[in-house]
């Protein structure tokens, strides 16, 4: 019978969100099943559920309850110290996310996001319109919150908080890898008055000598190209588990899974930074347009 490398396991235990233990249990119970011989219209019985219900167990989309992961390793065979293992990373996948909090100001479109951002370990994403949440300033932040539809200015306050408490993830001892390309529009395009775009351009000046961040502008002088709008594509830790790419609409969000959406996708990637302006360039072009101001 196929087992769960055990170090693997462990290690995801240790270091991984919430969504990211969801992700990695449940891929980690669809090996055991496959492995026993198991369908997984058997397994959705044996937890008093359905086959679709064990489809999102599997996939991670749902928490799952510790006695369907007890029983689910019981019907599979698992082994006392992987038992123990699984039954860990349930305990930590069904612990509340840290913007828990913030709930009732995030779009229910916008959650799944914010977990899979967490658990990234490389980050790359495209933006033509505005400067990545990542990477912005409170003050740009706050203007571009408030200039949607009409909010409370407690809640816009509570956004912006939370797009900085998503940053706090790139200072952590082993951070992501952020890859972002910006459109030259996006740089250029007034938020707000002088000074916030000011703080934001030497904002993206001083971040330029991170080394975990790569930062590349998409210049006028570079021509036009056909890409659409913004797109982020993120990589997990575990390789085991695909890629996800996310792609924002007003009001909504998607997430092609499929793997050759996740291939076209990074040949899209790969090809945008490939005509933008190498990344060493940025510091200059950023001190052009804190001059022009």
């Amino acid at each position: 019978m196929g087992t769960v490398p055990e170090s693997r396991a462990e290690n995801s235990v240790q270091q991984a969100s919430p969504t990211l233990s969801r992700l990695v249990l449940g891929k980690a119970l669809r090996r055991w099943r496959e492995a026993a011989g198991v369908s997984r219209e058997a397994a959705g019985h044996t937890i008093r559920g359905s086959e679709s219900k064990m489809s999102r167990l599997e996939t991670g989309q749902v928490g799952f309850k510790l006695r369907d992961v007890t029983d689910l390793c019981t019907l599979y065979g698992v082994t006392d110290d992987e038992r123990a293992t699984l039954l860990a990373m349930a305990a930590v996948a069904n612990s509340a996310e840290w913007w828990h909090p913030y709930r009732d100001v995030i779009p229910g479109w916008f959650e799944p996001y914010l977990g899979l951002e967490q658990a990234a370990s490389v980050i790359r994403s495209y933006e033509p319109l505005f400067v990545p949440g990542l990477l912005q300033t409170p003050g740009y932040a706050r203007a571009v919150i408030g200039s949607g539809d009409s909010m409370l200015a407690d809640d816009v306050e509570r956004r912006v908080e939370l797009r900085m408490r998503r940053q706090d993830m790139l200072r952590r001892p082993q951070p992501p890898r952020l890859w972002a390309l910006i459109d030259e529009g996006a740089l250029r395009r007034p938020v707000d008055n002088r000074e916030t775009m000011s703080a934001q351009l030497r904002h993206l000046l001083d971040v330029c000598d991170i080394k975990h961040l790569t930062l590349q502008v998409q210049s006028f002088r570079r021509g036009g190209h056909a890409a659409g709008g913004a797109f982020t594509v993120l990589r997990l830790p575990d390789p085991d588990l695909p890629d996800v790419a996310y792609l924002e609409h007003l009001g909504a969000a998607i997430y092609p899974d499929r793997p050759a959406d996740l291939d076209y996708y990074w040949h899209w990637m790969n090809l945008l930074t490939t005509q933008a302006e190498a990344a060493d360039s940025t510091p200059g072009i950023l001190r052009q347009l804190l001059s022009e101001i």
